[in-house]
């Protein structure tokens, strides 16, 4: 995934006013079908409620097949010289229980004691640092909930000490590069044990109890979450903490620990290494300086708080999106100067279509339309909806610029950093690769997803903004 990814709605009004209306209407006129209504906004708010057999059946399989992934990834890189090839032909030869035996990443005392005290520190620095009290979107119930947003604060402090303690001689850099294996496990542990914990707290002590979702299946409810924002107390967000601080920040701490892994074996850093860095170094910071930004994203205000969100974000963002340092620490590459040019921009490229899309978006829900983009006046569509009381409301939809590009060109900008990441390792495997594959597949998955709400908010002004932006990443593609 991309850490995160702004939701496709470009109105200035927001849905929850859809939802809060509706729960408003069942409290004075008990008659009204609430239920039918609350059907209707499910087409643009969060999850499913009921969850289908074949949608229980797919979060098992995804909740049993992510940590296999993750422990292939493992296991290629670690005991098959990067190669899926020879990954898979040993998985057949051996078959898959001595496979898993042989292979697996083994757990390691030391190290689950190290990512306990990550853990500790991390949420120290959430508790603790100074920073800004940010306002997320209103949710389905009406909650407008504030946030501390100090991830930037927590981040440079976090380096600046890592840096400090290796460059003093105190500390070895290479040291979660030493011990991946048993800190891998560790991730796994603890993304099951803060899914089931979310699962049964959804049941016993919810936060925000009409903001939870109950799909009628158990497994379902563990994957897709129940609770919307966990809390512990007024300001403690479970979602946000384990979403921005566990996994992102060590994604650039895990990459300059393998940069320091690659410099002990060879001496030197190679310039493939030095741009996975940079192209890292930008994502994450971006991610931090734009943490009140991300309050209002799909993960913070339409995705609940499960194994989807948990597991993903404390297991699969280190262990999947680090992959590229992972592999160049192990395999170094020397990229050509005009190869290495050509990545820079592109993954520039993409980082600055990313931000501009993005920023032009913001600057029409600020000025209500009345501003230039790209040297020409906004050019949007009025959108009227109401919601289910009966009330009209506006919302701007944005067709000029990058939005009249194509329709997600924020997503064209975030596929070319990951491209960029992938071009950096070469061409010789494809499993740096995977992470662009990924990514990839997350996109598609939120277009369709972005879509499909859009649709059911605007209606015919939606399909009056997609016969206009006919494309929805790359015009002439797709």
């Amino acid at each position: 995934m991309a850490a995160y990814e702004v939701q496709n709605s470009y109105a200035n009004g927001h849905v929850n006013g859809t939802i809060n209306s509706a729960i408003n209407a069942n409290v004075k006129h008990p008659s009204v079908q609430v239920s039918e209504k609350l059907d209707e906004i499910e087409q643009i708010w969060g999850r499913r409620t009921k969850a289908t057999w074949f949608s229980a059946f797919f979060c098992f399989l995804l909740v049993t097949l992510c940590p296999v992934f993750l422990t292939i990834i493992f296991a290629t890189l670690e005991h098959f010289d990067g190669s899926i090839l020879g990954t898979l032909t040993a998985f057949r030869e051996e078959g898959s229980l001595r496979f898993f035996i042989n292979y697996s990443p083994r757990p390691d005392f030391n190290a689950a004691v190290g990512y306990l005290a990550w853990l500790l520190f991390q949420a120290l620095l959430y508790t603790f640092l100074p920073g800004p009290l940010s306002t997320g979107q209103m949710t389905p119930a009406g909650n407008l909930l504030k946030y501390r947003t100090n991830g930037l604060n927590a981040w440079l402090l976090t380096h600046a000490l890592f840096l400090t303690l290796g460059f003093s001689g105190f500390l070895d850099m290479a040291i979660i590069a030493n011990n991946w294996q048993g800190l891998v496990v560790a991730t796994y542990v603890y993304g099951f044990i803060i899914s089931g914990f979310s699962l049964v707290k959804a049941h016993l002590a919810p936060s925000h109890p009409k903001d939870r979702k109950f799909s009628g299946s158990m497994i379902f409810d563990f994957f897709a979450g129940v609770e919307l924002n966990p809390r512990f107390g007024d300001l403690w967000d479970f979602k946000l903490f384990h979403n921005g601080r566990p996994g992102i920040v060590a994604w650039t701490l895990i990459s300059l620990s393998y940069t320091a892994s690659q410099y002990q074996t060879l001496g030197y850093v190679t310039n493939s290494l030095i741009l996975v860095d940079l192209f890292h170094l930008m994502y994450v910071v971006d991610f931090f300086i734009n943490e009140d930004w991300y309050l209002r994203t799909i993960d913070m205000a339409h995705d609940h708080f499960g194994y989807m969100l948990g597991f993903g974000s404390v297991a699969i963002v280190p262990g999947l999106y680090t992959i590229q340092a992972q592999y160049l620490a192990r395999y170094p590459v020397d990229l050509s100067t005009l190869h290495a040019l050509a990545v820079l921009v592109i993954g520039l490229g993409g980082y600055a279509i990313f931000r501009a899309a993005n920023h032009q978006k913001d600057v029409v829900r600020q000025t209500n339309g009345q501003c230039d983009i790209w040297g020409k006046k906004a050019e949007v569509i009025i959108a009227p909806y109401k919601t289910a009381d009966g009330q009209s409301h506006e919302s701007l939809l944005l067709c000029s610029g990058w939005w009249g590009f194509s329709r997600h060109a924020n997503y064209l900008g975030d596929m070319m950093q990951a491209f960029s990441m992938g071009a950096a390792c070469g061409n010789n495997h494809l499993m740096p690769w995977l992470y662009t594959l990924f990514i990839g597949a997350v996109l598609a998955n939120r277009v369709r997803r972005c879509e499909a709400r859009c649709s059911g908010k605007y209606g015919q002004n939606w399909r009056k903004y997609c016969d206009r932006v006919q494309y929805r990443i790359l015009p002439g593609v797709i």
